[in-house]
């Protein structure tokens, strides 16, 4: 098959793999010699060197970015009875870990040009879970997608006016930048995650959770390992088993030696395509003061027919799309018997026409090229 016939990858961790292969076969050559797979000194190596890149005092690493959001809620005591708000346009984890404690996600509606979770939407819910009586607001979660922050300024003026914990889903946004700070410090507590697909990924599952609070952050070691005390069967509280993989840590602290450049790779990637399909489809819209770690390019289309066709007219060329979210989380089965019945038209429109191009740092400009002739067609 000649080259601008093959396949083109949605994501290429092989190629990846390949590129970086001497750095990380050290790394987990490293472990596999010493031996200390739980808890070894590369998870503190990692956990220091994330808190130094993101500019806050603490990281606590764990076993994926959904036990990271746990841990986080556990420590403040969320459940029944609470009502935990975030965006109806973000992936199931946000919501599902509030349900699995006993609390209440309530969803909220998001900015129609970056997608973020809307300020304005979100007062409503509030004052409407406070109208209605039966739950107690607790927490807001602000999730930065795609690769953009939230609206950080608006949501913390909102959490301290409303009396809520603040915490920032950066799962999919990690390297990423807002107001001229790397994400991480924004919110009371931050969570990652370091699943492959994630511009900062492991070869396996793998999360952290990063914070300027002392207490908090001794509190979230302590819940990640059985509510451990200072020794091994000192239980103090009930916790998890949340612990961080020391060979996931290793791969993480191979990669992130590369970590800028494959910033600056997707972000050249993402200005191609903009340059290319501007004036053919509705492409990102830009977070103010901001900069995107590109964890997804997202375009947006007329219509479902429209998509469907392109989506069509793209696989025939090889290119491949995916589609983040096809539904938003207030229609989804498992939580649309908590859900108030309340519209929120910007999620519900979203989910028909959004449609996700290949961004990876081992993408070339002549298949980058591709993908926006196959697209304008």
């Amino acid at each position: 098959m000649q080259p601008e016939n093959r396949p083109i990858a949605f994501l290429d961790l092989a190629a990846q793999q390949k590129r970086l292969g001497s750095a990380l076969r050290q790394r987990i050559d490293t472990v596999l010699e010493h031996c200390r797979f739980v808890m070894g000194p590369e998870v503190q190596e990692l956990e220091e060197r994330l808190a130094a890149y993101a500019g806050v005092e603490h990281c606590v690493g764990v076993s994926s970015g959904t036990d990271a959001l746990q841990i986080v809620m556990m420590a403040e005591g969320i459940g029944r009875g609470d009502a935990v708000f975030l965006p109806a346009f973000t992936y199931t984890a946000t919501a599902e870990v509030p349900l699995v404690l006993g609390a209440t996600p309530v969803f909220v509606d998001v900015d129609p040009l970056t997608f973020q979770i809307d300020p304005v939407s979100l007062k409503q819910r509030i004052a409407d879970v406070r109208q209605a009586g039966k739950l107690t607001p607790r927490a807001i979660v602000g999730v930065d997608l795609f690769g953009q922050p939230a609206p950080w300024a608006e949501l913390r003026a909102i959490a301290e006016a409303e009396g809520l914990f603040l915490l920032d889903d950066c799962a999919q946004s990690f390297g990423g930048s807002y107001d001229g700070r790397k994400l991480g410090g924004e919110a009371v507590a931050t969570t990652l995650s370091f699943f492959p697909s994630k511009p900062l990924g492991g070869y396996g599952d793998g999360g952290a959770i990063l914070t300027n609070d002392a207490e908090r952050a001794e509190l979230y070691r302590s819940l990640r390992t059985h509510g451990e005390g200072k020794t091994r069967y000192q239980v103090l509280r009930t916790g998890m088993n949340g612990r961080l993989d020391t060979l996931q840590a290793a791969v993480l602290l191979a990669k992130l030696d590369y970590f800028e450049d494959e910033l600056a790779r997707r972000d050249a990637i993402a200005c191609m395509y903009d340059a290319g399909l501007s004036g053919h489809v509705v492409t990102p819209a830009r977070v103010p003061v901001s900069s995107s770690a590109w964890a997804v390019y997202a375009i947006l289309l007329k219509d479902s027919e429209e998509r469907q066709a392109v989506q069509e007219r793209l696989k025939a060329a090889g290119v491949p799309s995916a589609i983040y979210y096809p539904l938003p989380l207030h229609w989804q089965p498992a939580y649309r018997d908590h859900h108030d019945g309340k519209a929120l038209p910007v999620s519900e429109d979203l989910s028909t026409r959004i449609l996700a191009l290949p961004i990876h740092p081992e993408l070339l400009d002549t298949e980058v090229q591709r993908v926006i002739a196959a697209l304008r067609g």
